[in-house]
């Protein structure tokens, strides 16, 4: 990490050491176009990413408690988005909204609807590629969340059952506060998660078009391996890293001040 943040403060291309140029990367960035546009897709991806992943996540997870036949079946269905690779889920995805020959795109035109850019149009990419990404990580949501459901107290539930507790009732007076500590923490992985989106990218538009899918991570990648920028490109990861660390100490503040709060 150090050599990097050295790095962010020369001309360097890997090939040759580079020359110390100060702060003059930091101040490019904020003249930089694309860096401001990567930076707006990925602050899209995390606010529609994250309350959604949120409330999906727990709404299939107190579905899922239950013993029901076959409920061990569905949970690993929920599951095996996530496990599988990203390069496969590109690929599969990219075959589907493919703007021309895509898969959506045909049933569309079989049926006498409109066809959609989708990957193609840079209106409608970034939110293609918002939504794979949420299909392919709440079922970690799920999860963790449903192993904190599976954490209440047996006795709680029933004794709140016997007070004439309704379904609704019982979800939002005891099973939203009860797994709270996990919104937390997945509120905070969410956010690091979305920041470091890239194999979607990669794998399917590479950050078109019109650089409107290109993302923070996709375009530090471009600026060292395709523009041979890689002093600019360290700048541009560290400004990435301030950011991540930043949210985890507020993150952690605002843990903290709950927690005196109560006490």
């Amino acid at each position: 990490m150090a050599w990097a943040l050295a790095l962010s403060f020369t001309d360097s291309d890997l090939m040759r050491a580079g020359t110390n140029v100060g702060a003059a990367n930091y101040q490019a960035l904020l003249q930089d176009p694309v860096f401001f546009q990567a930076l707006r897709n990925t602050g899209l991806i995390v606010v529609l990413y994250l309350p959604a992943s949120l409330v999906i996540g727990l709404t299939v997870a107190v579905l899922l408690n239950r013993k029901v036949r076959g409920i061990g079946f569905y949970r690993t269905c929920f599951l095996v988005p996530y496990v599988v690779s990203a390069t496969s889920v590109g690929l599969l995805m990219g075959y589907i909204f493919d703007r021309d020959f895509g898969l959506l795109n045909g049933v569309l035109a079989t049926l006498g609807l409109p066809v959609q850019g989708l990957l193609g149009s840079p209106s409608q990419a970034m939110l293609v590629l918002t939504a794979v990404f949420l299909w392919t990580r709440f079922g970690f949501t799920v999860v963790i969340y449903l192993a904190a459901i599976q954490e209440i107290s047996k006795e709680v539930l029933d004794a709140a059952a016997i007070d004439g507790a309704g379904r609704w009732s019982t979800f939002r007076h005891i099973i939203v506060p009860s797994v709270r500590p996990m919104t937390i923490f997945l509120a905070v992985w969410g956010v690091i998660d979305a920041l470091q989106f890239f194999d979607l990218v990669m794998t399917t538009t590479q950050g078109g078009p019109a650089n409107s899918t290109v993302t923070i991570v996709y375009y530090v990648w471009q600026l060292v391996f395709k523009f041979s920028a890689a002093g600019y490109g360290a700048a541009v990861a560290y400004t990435l890293f301030a950011g991540m660390l930043l949210l985890m100490l507020l993150g952690g503040l605002v843990v903290l001040l709950r927690r005196r709060a109560r006490a």
